[in-house]
């Protein structure tokens, strides 16, 4: 099976480049989605992540309030690196599980992970090929307003906080420019599912 990282920066065009991928057959794993898993009740983090924020972050059906979570955490860098010690190494035995999963079932599997922060936690170095999506910055600041209903100057401070994407390209096997026309996107996305499909298919010959 061959792995794939997905990443970009914010409002980079992840998750468009996520489901044309995953209509050409990839297996397509989403950190987002385990990140939600993780903190469900019965999820990994859940209870060390209670413990340490309080029951002030719960909801009334047991479930954690994730605005009132983010809330705390985004405006102390400490907080959110304590929940990131409980969140990203349950999130990466999730993924692991479901990667062993899908490549018993077919060992000639594309498996892709899209996650954000790939490359900044050092888990890009788990996959064969690694993939990051790219644009201009003012199309960053005016998708990710559009999208979030946010303020010009949220979207900066975001973008501030992020490894800038000159610097995620020099980790890339692969860079897909998004800022043009969603045609040209999905054109740049064919050229590399061809390559990571030869890849895949040298891989099962060895």
């Amino acid at each position: 099976m061959l792995r794939v990282g997905l990443t970009g920066g914010y409002a980079t065009g992840k998750s468009f480049v996520a489901s044309e991928l995953e209509r050409l057959g990839c297996h397509v794993i989403r950190a987002d989605e385990l990140g939600h898993a993780v903190l469900e009740p019965g999820g990994e983090a859940y209870g060390p992540t209670v413990s340490a924020f309080g029951s002030g972050i719960l909801k009334e059906d047991g479930t954690i309030d994730r605005k009132a979570l983010a809330a705390i955490v985004f405006e102390k860098p400490e907080l959110l690196e304590k929940l990131s010690r409980f969140v990203h190494p349950a999130v990466a035995r999730l993924e692991e599980q479901m990667m062993r999963r899908i490549e018993a079932e077919n060992c000639s599997a594309i498996s892709v992970y899209e996650a954000a922060i790939l490359i900044e936690t050092g888990r890009y170095s788990a996959y064969d090929r690694l993939i990051l999506t790219a644009c201009d910055e003012e199309t960053q600041v005016a998708r990710a307003m559009k999208r979030n209903h946010a303020t010009r100057e949220e979207v900066l401070a975001r973008l501030a906080k992020q490894l800038p994407l000159k610097e995620k390209q020099k980790y890339a096997d692969y860079v897909i420019e998004t800022g043009g026309t969603k045609q040209e996107t999905v054109r740049q996305v064919l050229d590399v599912y061809s390559d990571l499909k030869r890849l895949a298919a040298a891989a099962q010959s060895e």
